[in-house]
């Protein structure tokens, strides 16, 4: 049977609408609130896209794809974010520096081999407003050098993903420069932010815990869940990734002491509170606390993947 989402299908329309709107009407007037406009619709888009690749607003997935095809971030291919974030969904490896392609963690072999000046930045990373400041710049930064060597072994599937982001970011760009906006103050002003926006979400996500289902967060409220598509219930998209996300919130308020019991009490009661422990203090070490504790790597192991969300929805 044929199935549209029809709340994500007009968020989607809604998202390029204002974005559209804030570039060509409020830009040339009121430039700062057309670029803070932009940059809260690039981390919706960011949202979207994550909805999509899980399968939604229908079960085409080529069209799902083509919905959100622009890419208002410009930085991630959509299908080479779709296959890492679906490598993270094996619950089993979550936070494995090795095996999670978004975990922010890091093996000691691979933290022994860098600079302090970099482990020094890592650890800045991991205080939530490092991760806001840094986080897209770092996580951009290494994504690109992974897809770079990717490229040039002519890994499967990589050049046809960025093929396609490439055709993508032709009207994107397009639109930008006949707005009027340099691209160098839309990658400052719009996508920074817009990935800055994503990191309060992602920046607790999950944690090490013996339990796979104690490593993913519960965010109970926040004025930014339209904005994350309720994605800080992050517990029950993990354990039900087929459910779009306006019914999330009901089905964490139907068994709530159920989720809070499956992932171990892993639970915050909003960002604020993450903000008041955690904007100056690391929350996580940068070594994994656990995980491949060996100084060198044990064969056949090698740099892992980098994050492709280290700005994007995880």
């Amino acid at each position: 049977m044929w199935r549209v989402e029809w709340p994500t299908v007009t968020l989607i329309a809604l998202c390029y609408g204002v974005w559209l709107l804030a570039g060509a009407a409020i830009w040339p007037h009121f430039p700062a609130l057309a670029l803070m406009f932009m940059a809260i619709i690039g981390a919706l888009h960011s949202s979207l896209v994550h909805e999509c690749l899980h399968g939604h607003p229908t079960r085409n997935r080529h069209l799902n794809e083509a919905l959100v095809a622009l890419p208002l971030t410009l930085i991630y291919p959509y299908r080479r974010y779709k296959a890492t974030h679906l490598a993270h969904h094996h619950d089993e490896r979550l936070t494995d520096p090795i095996e999670d392609p978004e975990s922010y963690y890091k093996a000691r072999w691979q933290h022994n081999r860098m600079p302090r000046w970099l482990q020094a930045m890592l650890q800045v990373n991991n205080t939530m407003l490092g991760r806001m400041v840094l986080g897209p710049v770092l996580g951009a930064v290494g994504f690109l050098a992974q897809e770079a060597r990717l490229l040039r072994a002519n890994a499967s599937g990589v050049r046809l993903a960025w093929g396609l982001h490439l055709l993508g970011l032709v009207p994107v760009l397009g639109l930008i420069w006949g707005m009027g906006i340099p691209v160098w103050l839309y990658l400052v002003a719009v996508v920074w932010p817009s990935l800055s926006l994503i990191s309060i979400r992602t920046f607790a996500e999950h944690r090490w815990h013996d339990a796979p289902e104690g490593r993913t967060i519960i965010v109970e409220r926040s004025p930014l869940a339209w904005l994350f598509l309720n994605n800080n219930l992050h517990i029950v998209h993990h354990q039900i990734p087929s459910a779009p996300w306006y019914v999330l919130p009901r089905l964490y308020a139907e068994r709530k002491e159920h989720w809070q019991a499956l992932n171990h009490g892993y639970v915050y009661r909003s960002y604020w509170q993450m903000v008041r422990a955690h904007a100056l203090r690391p929350k996580e070490p940068v070594v994994h606390p656990v995980l491949h504790q060996m100084h060198t790597p044990a064969a056949p192991e090698s740099d892992p993947p980098v994050a492709a969300t280290g700005g994007q929805a995880a």
